[in-house]
């Protein structure tokens, strides 16, 4: 059966992208095991990226964004999924090169699909989304590492954003004591109120001095940030704590020496949401279900319709946006 529904649409006319709403058909969409219809989006920096043409996220264009998507299942020919199953959808190669959560419906390989977990909305599955499945896989391989709520303050560098707040709020329902970074001085009460027991500013974690090591002041930390914090983190860490790495939105880059490592026995942990191995990604989402079930999501999250994605996509580029933009498709 053929079905028509609205998508945000980016298409690239000699160079210039420009985006829209646009009428698509489930006939447009991708070969694949299941049709799901989105109920929900979120909106990622990825998304953002995708949707003003960055070609090291999406190559070809015309294209729908949204690395997100929570909804029903339409139409199925994997056996483990049935027609009216509620499920999740994140990451893997969805609304990169494979149209995306912006739209009202996709369609992709039954691997890709976890069925929602029990105690979770699907509406809460996207408030966490990619961000949320990060900050977990954070705290979950932290904890593979041995690290434990008695061996002192966890570290949240970019705690404002969106994988930060939701580092911040899954670390405090672990039983974690939590230090949240952040450079908007306006984010302090926020932080407070998802767990943070200190808030300090981002210079606090920018040792600029030149020395390999420094006071372990945090017992391990999850870096959303990447250049110079990295490296402060993992020099300022206490003994044989773990630093899990998940972002780039200071630099790509890491200028360290092997000291943390080899003196201090630290862990550099890499967090790699997008092929997350299935086993994981389920102890993960269950996880967030149940024991790191966040009371506070609704302070994470601002509730848009597709029609306001513009808008957003332009202040999440410009780090105008806190915590989590959650899309209503449909």
């Amino acid at each position: 059966m053929t079905t028509t529904f609205n998508a945000f649409w980016v298409e690239e006319k000699e160079g210039t992208f420009t985006r829209s709403l646009t009428e698509r058909s489930t006939d447009s969409l991708p070969e694949g095991d299941v049709l799901i219809k989105v109920h929900y989006s979120a909106l990622n920096y990825k998304d953002a990226l995708s949707a003003t043409g960055n070609k090291g996220v999406t190559r070809k264009y015309p294209h729908t964004p949204g690395i997100d998507a929570a909804g029903i299942v339409e139409e199925s020919s994997a056996s483990q999924f049935q027609k009216g199953q509620k499920v999740i959808v994140t990451s893997y190669d969805l609304g990169m090169n494979t149209s995306g959560g912006f739209g009202g419906y996709i369609r992709v390989p039954a691997g890709w699909v976890l069925p929602l977990p029990e105690g979770m909305s699907l509406r809460e599955s996207m408030i966490l989304g990619t961000a949320g499945l990060t900050a977990g896989i954070g705290v979950w391989k932290m904890q593979q590492m041995g690290q434990k709520v008695a061996d002192g303050p966890i570290m949240v560098s970019g705690a404002s954003g969106g994988v930060g707040s939701l580092a911040v709020a899954i670390l405090h329902q672990a039983g974690y004591e939590v230090i949240g970074s952040t450079g908007k001085t306006t984010a302090a009460a926020y932080l407070n109120t998802l767990g943070a027991s200190e808030i300090v500013d981002r210079a606090a974690i920018n040792d600029e001095s030149g020395k390999p090591l420094i006071r372990g002041t945090w017992a391990g930390a999850i870096d959303t940030v990447g250049g110079n914090t990295l490296a402060t983190l993992l020099k300022g860490c206490k003994a044989n704590g773990s630093v899990a790495a998940c972002g780039l939105v200071a630099s790509p880059s890491l200028k360290s020496t092997v000291f943390p490592f080899i003196i201090k026995g630290i862990n550099l942990l890499g967090i790699d949401s997008a092929t997350c191995p299935m086993e994981v990604r389920t102890q993960v989402w269950e996880k967030l279900a149940s024991d790191w079930k966040v009371p506070t999501l609704g302070e994470i999250v601002t509730d848009i319709k597709l029609e306001e994605l513009d808008t957003y996509i332009e202040q999440i580029l410009a780090g105008k946006t806190q915590g989590r933009v959650v899309v209503k498709v449909s």
